[in-house]
């Protein structure tokens, strides 16, 4: 069965759909049947496309102009899959949108409703996907969604049969259990001190940092030497955050970093902080449990569904406007003696290599050989 994807999320920074995307294109050349290729929509960033490829994924990609093609998209159902790729049985626009394909079939894989259920929190690009995923799913064979949570939005919101959606939750890489601390010299290098709690995200209004902010200004009145909260993650969009309120020093902006730095200093954490508003899965939970680092984290569907079974030991959840109950979870956090192994046992459970083999059931039950 020729399988193509959409790579487009490969190039540019590694944010969750990014790494999504990743994953699938390592682990699906190995499963039974399937030649799997992939494709992206961009003009400038065709160059180095085929180098971000891991082995096993063949190149069909033509340089197109992204912007162009969303627009063409969401009016019409030109220009057609195939034309730009070549022919395949099946399609999976793994990042919301679905080109219109001539003969094969479509997989959608919808992250979340934020476009929809948080409007002003959005990027214009996001926005799109109002018009778009509307499109993709009349073109769709089957949808997929990273939780049962955002299954249930899915089909609640667009009116579809349950059956035609698969929740394929994802995966957390073995190298997170096996990652250590970074060194003191190290962490001075680099301006960090040796005691830290952690934010990983893109910088955006729905990751809600304000209250964060605020549980952070709570911490340090109740502690005289707390630590300071290091926000990791792409600048993303949105109002500048007020940090005039806190203590000078409790908060320090590392931006974007690289996969094998950020598992260290995720290891090296306190805790990690997630404070969102929305998720569609909830990632960075999952792999801070991963490398025995205790999570304080947004009591939301979807967070809840990842990580709740281990609530009350590696994870505590509060609400997600509640700046007093988060300063309450981090201190207890600190304070505390945070048992690692309920939260790596159950990390364990989520791999890369389910996420695949879900999704090519996926491709099996939708595609032609």
């Amino acid at each position: 069965m020729r399988v193509i994807l959409d790579g487009t999320p490969l190039l540019g920074p590694r944010t969750g759909v990014g790494r999504y995307t990743a994953h699938l294109l390592s682990e699906l050349p190995a499963m039974p049947g399937l030649d799997v290729a992939a494709t992206a929509f961009t003009w400038r960033g065709l160059d180095g496309f085929a180098s971000a490829l891991p082995p096993g994924v063949r190149c069909a990609a033509r340089r197109v102009p992204a912007r162009l093609m969303h627009e063409a998209w969401a009016r019409s159902e030109l220009p057609r899959l195939e034309w730009l790729t070549g022919a395949v049985d099946v399609v999976h626009a793994t990042n919301f949108v679905l080109p219109p394909p001539r003969r094969a079939r479509g997989v959608l894989t919808i992250h979340d409703l934020a476009y929809l259920k948080l409007t002003g929190t959005v990027s214009a690009a996001s926005a799109r996907y109002r018009e778009l995923v509307p499109r993709g799913l009349r073109r769709a064979a089957a949808v997929i969604t990273p939780s049962e949570a955002i299954a249930a939005e899915v089909v609640d919101t667009y009116r579809l049969d349950p059956a035609m959606v698969t929740v394929t939750p994802l995966g957390v890489e073995a190298a997170w259990f096996d990652t250590s601390p970074p060194p003191r010299r190290w962490l001075a290098a680099h301006g960090l001190p040796s005691r830290y709690l952690l934010f990983v995200g893109t910088l955006e209004p729905r990751k809600n940092l304000p209250t964060l902010l605020e549980a952070v200004r709570g911490l340090h009145a109740e502690i005289g030497d707390a630590p300071p909260l290091v926000l990791v993650g792409p600048s993303g969009w949105g109002p500048a955050l007020d940090l005039s309120r806190l203590p000078a020093g409790s908060v320090i902006a590392r931006g974007y970093v690289g996969t094998d730095e950020l598992r260290q200093l995720v290891a090296g954490a306190g805790a990690l902080c997630f404070p969102s508003f929305y998720e569609g899965f909830g990632l960075p939970p999952l792999e801070a449990l991963a490398t025995g680092t205790p999570v304080v984290a947004s009591d939301i569907p979807a967070v809840r569904e990842v990580v709740g079974p281990v609530a009350g030991t590696a994870v505590r959840l509060v609400p997600p406007t509640d700046a007093d109950a988060f300063t309450d979870a981090l201190i207890g956090v600190l304070e505390g003696e945070p048992d690692p192994e309920p939260g790596q046992a159950h990390a364990r459970t989520f791999t890369w290599r389910r996420t695949a083999e879900r999704t090519a059931a996926v491709y099996r039950s939708v595609g032609t050989p």
